[in-house]
C-alpha cells in the first residue's frame, strides 16, 4: 500500500538519487548535474520555510517518489501561484503513483492558499508527465519551443496550468497589496 506522506530530513537520499537519476538520464529537468544530498535538503527548507508541500510517496518504507511546490517565480506577487515538481523512481512508474502524489500536493497546496498551481513541463515530448497533468485536470497554455540544450539537442517546454479554491474569483484574506 502507497503512503503519501510530507517529506521529512530521513528522505533526502531516496529523493536526492531519484532526482539524480532524472537528471542523469531524462529531459524532464533541464538540470545537467545531479545535485548533492545536501543541495536537496537546502532547496527542500527553503519549499517548506514558505509553508508549501513537499510529499513522498513511501512504499514498505522506501520513498518511491517526491513531488512538491515552490513560488512560480520568487517576487512576492507571485506567491499565490506555485510551480509543481514531481519525480518518481523509474521502478515505480505506470504504476499509478504518480496520479496520487500530484492529487496530494494539489490538495496540499490548495489548503497553504496556493490558487494557481503550473507545470513547467520538460521536453514536449515527455508524454507521461503531460498525461499526468492532463488527467489531473491541468490545462495546456503553451509551449516554449528550444528553450533547453540537453543531450545534444534543443528541447521545448509544456506550460499547463491548474486552479485551485476559488482561483482568481474572490481576493485572498490577507492579500494586502
Amino acid at each position: 500500500m502507497t503512503l503519501i506522506r510530507p517529506s521529512r530530513d530521513g528522505d533526502l537520499a531516496a529523493i536526492a538519487a531519484i532526482y539524480g537519476h532524472h537528471v542523469s538520464h531524462g529531459t524532464g529537468t533541464f538540470e545537467t548535474t545531479p545535485p548533492t544530498e545536501a543541495d536537496m535538503a537546502a532547496r527542500r527548507a527553503d519549499v517548506l520555510a514558505k509553508g508549501l508541500p513537499y510529499l513522498v510517496a513511501e512504499e514498505d518504507g522506501r520513498v518511491l517518489g517526491f513531488a512538491y511546490c515552490q513560488w512560480f517565480k520568487p517576487r512576492p506577487a507571485y506567491r499565490y501561484s506555485a510551480e509543481d515538481s514531481i519525480y518518481l523512481h523509474p521502478d515505480a512508474c505506470g504504476r499509478g503513483l504518480g496520479r496520487q502524489l500530484l492529487a496530494a500536493l494539489a490538495a496540499a497546496a490548495e489548503a497553504a492558499g496556493v490558487r494557481k498551481l503550473i507545470a513547467v513541463i520538460g521536453d514536449s515530448a515527455n508524454a507521461g508527465s503531460i498525461g499526468l497533468h492532463r488527467a489531473l485536470g491541468f490545462e495546456r497554455v503553451g509551449v516554449i519551443r528550444s528553450c533547453g540544450w540537453k543531450f545534444g539537442r534543443w528541447l521545448d517546454i509544456v506550460l499547463m496550468e491548474k486552479p485551485l479554491g476559488d482561483a482568481d474569483r474572490s481576493t485572498p484574506e490577507g492579500s494586502g497589496a
